[in-house]
C-alpha cells in the first residue's frame, strides 16, 4: 500500500512512469523510475554533509550531493529526489521499514549494522577527532578527554571509540550532533567527539568561538545503507559510485561542499574500478 501510494503521487512525467525503463524488471532501480522520485533517508543538520538551509530549505553538503547523483541517473533528473530527515539511531529503522529508498547519512559501516543493512562499497573516509572551545587549551588529543565530559549522537560509532579509547570521559549523547553546539560553548560539555568533516562544518558556523584539534585518532568508511538482501541495488550503486570517481563528478562534490573549508580529500578514497 505504502510502495503504490508512492507511485500514484510522485510519478513523473520525466521519469516514464513505467515506459522505456531501462532496469530490470521488479527491482528497485525500475521502482524508483516508475515512481519518478527517489527517497533518500539523510541528515538536516551536518553542515558540509547534510544540512537544511534555513532560508530557502535546501538540503546541501556531500551527502547531499551523492544523493543528487543517484537522482539524476535513475529518473533522469536531480531535481526529482525527496529528502526524508534522519538522525543516526533511526538510519536503520528507515530501511527495515522502507520509508526511504536509501540512506546516505554519514554511515559509517560496521558489522553490527551490516546484519541489519546492506552497504556500498566506501564513498568517503572520515577519521575521529574532537571540537572544544576556542580558548581551552587542555585537550589537545584523545588522552586528554580523561574526566572530561564529551558530546556525541546516539547510536554513532563515536560512542564506542571514546569508551574504548578513554573509558573515564563522560559521555552525554544527544539526537543530533547540532544540540552539542550550544552545550560546548555554554560549557556544559568540555567537547564534541565524531567524524573529523562533521566537525569542520560545526566549526565552519563558529570559526571564532570552537577549534578543531586536528588529531583524528580512528578512521571511519562512509557506506550507503540499503535494504539487507536488496544486492542488485548495492551492486548498482556500487557501479555509481566507481564512475563517480572516474569521470570526476565526486571530486566536484568535494569542492563545492567539504572542500570550502579548506579540506583535501581523503586519498586513500577508494578509487575507480
Amino acid at each position: 500500500m505504502f510502495r503504490a501510494l508512492l507511485a500514484l503521487l510522485f510519478c513523473l512525467p520525466a521519469a516514464g512512469c513505467g515506459e522505456d525503463n531501462p532496469f530490470p524488471a521488479g527491482s528497485t532501480m525500475a521502482r524508483i523510475r516508475d515512481r519518478g522520485v527517489l527517497l533518500v533517508g539523510t541528515k538536516f543538520d551536518q553542515p558540509m554533509f547534510g544540512y537544511k538551509e534555513p532560508s530557502s530549505g535546501r538540503i546541501i553538503g556531500f551527502d547531499a550531493e551523492m544523493a543528487r547523483m543517484v537522482a539524476k541517473d535513475l529518473t533522469g533528473s536531480e531535481r526529482n529526489i525527496r529528502f526524508i530527515e534522519t538522525v543516526s539511531r533511526e538510519r536503520e529503522n528507515f530501511l527495515t521499514q522502507e520509508f526511504v529508498d536509501l540512506v546516505i547519512a554519514t554511515y559509517s559501516i560496521t558489522a553490527p549494522r551490516a546484519r541489519l543493512v546492506g552497504f556500498t562499497d566506501p564513498y568517503y573516509y572520515a577519521g575521529q577527532d574532537i571540537l572544544v572551545r576556542n580558548g581551552d587549551t587542555r585537550i589537545n588529543g584523545v588522552a586528554d578527554l580523561k574526566g572530561k565530559t564529551v558530546c556525541t549522537a546516539k547510536g554513532s560509532t563515536s560512542i564506542d571509540r571514546i569508551r574504548e579509547d578513554v573509558p573515564s570521559a563522560r559521555l552525554v549523547t544527544v539526537d543530533a550532533y547540532s544540540i552539542c553546539v550550544p552545550a560546548l560553548m555554554t560549557e556544559r560539555v568540555d567537547a564534541i567527539s565524531t567524524d573529523d568533516t562533521i566537525l569542520l562544518g560545526l566549526l565552519h558556523q563558529h570559526p571564532d568561538t570552537l577549534r578543531l584539534v586536528g588529531k583524528p585518532f580512528a578512521r571511519e568508511p562512509y557506506g550507503m545503507g540499503v535494504r539487507k538482501q536488496d544486492t542488485a541495488f548495492r551492486d548498482y550503486l556500487n557501479g555509481l559510485i566507481a564512475r563517480s570517481l572516474r569521470d570526476g563528478a565526486w571530486d566536484r562534490a568535494f569542492k563545492a561542499t567539504i572542500g570550502v573549508t579548506g579540506a583535501a580529500p581523503d586519498r586513500s578514497k577508494p578509487t575507480a574500478r
